[in-house]
């Protein structure tokens, strides 16, 4: 069995420019990984098939699955006889806004890329993932990135100043779809990418929180009250900047402090059962 790390991801900035053509969303934003992840196992079969298995009886099993439409999509590209079988042990929210899905399907092909000895570069990894959904590119890199286009045009950025983050989803689902849908561009406060990207190369921490921003949250907050009463209490118990990641309803606070982040936890725990404290990732996959 082949094991691969699959770590969620979070949105320091989230914008989005105008609706193209092809109905995708042009957008422009910068993700970072962190410490809190799937794990992928992978095991090959001489049988053909894809066999998805996860205790979550909230992972589908079938194509609906991103790492089953990884694997069939490297199988059909690459006219691979063998199977395999994913197992997936779930520890990223479903749902959440933290790319769960997309970062599985991504660790599946990194992993596939080894059990299959198929030899493709990360950077041809990261062009099948853009087939599978618009996260899975960054998914594939990991790190620190400004992701534009629909998502799959990938800028490597430095690893953001040091801090922790503590994370509290509520028990709702958010549909992507309905939150894009729902989103008017007149009127809304676009984030400052380009300032937050000037923080994070100079490891400014305080200028990092003060250009957070994301105009899903313009959509979601009216959507979801919950995930505004979970901002205001983060922020009430003592994290430097809150925001929602992705299209929600995922909030996390940004602390300089590990001593403060027991105290957001505790607080939070209170009316929000998946709360977690990690730190970021940074480092950029390789196939080195």
């Amino acid at each position: 069995m082949l094991y691969i790390k699959a770590p969620a991801k979070i949105n320091l900035t989230l914008d989005v420019l105008y609706k193209r053509p092809d109905h995708y969303h042009e957008v422009d934003m910068i993700m970072t990984t962190i410490d809190l992840s799937d794990r992928i196992g992978l095991e090959a079969r001489q049988d053909g098939v894809i066999k998805i298995i996860s205790a979550d009886r909230f992972v589908p099993s079938d194509e609906r699955n991103f790492a089953y439409q990884a694997a069939k999509l490297v199988q059909d590209t690459y006219k691979i006889k063998e199977g395999v079988s994913i197992t997936i042990d779930k520890e990223i929210p479903i749902a959440a806004g933290l790319a769960g899905g997309s970062s599985d399907a991504a660790a599946t092909l990194r992993g596939l890329n080894e059990l299959w000895n198929l030899n493709l570069t990360i950077d041809e990894l990261a062009e099948l993932g853009a087939q599978i959904g618009s996260d899975v590119p960054f998914c594939v890199y990991g790190g620190t990135a400004r992701a534009t286009g629909r998502g799959e045009k990938i800028e490597e950025l430095p690893t953001p100043p040091n801090c922790w983050i503590v994370l509290a989803k509520p028990k709702i689902g958010v549909s992507t779809a309905d939150v894009y849908g729902g989103l008017r561009l007149d009127g809304v406060v676009h984030p400052n990418t380009a300032k937050a990207i000037e923080a994070i190369d100079n490891k400014d921490y305080e200028a990092l929180c003060e250009s957070l921003g994301n105009v899903l949250e313009s959509v979601t907050l009216k959507l979801h009250p919950e995930v505004s009463m979970i901002k205001e209490q983060m922020y009430r118990l003592g994290a430097d900047a809150v925001l929602m990641s992705g299209s929600g309803p995922t909030v996390f606070g940004l602390v300089d402090s590990e001593a403060r982040t027991a105290r957001i936890y505790n607080g939070l725990r209170g009316f929000c059962d998946e709360v977690y404290t990690v730190r970021l990732l940074g480092e950029r996959n390789t196939l080195a």
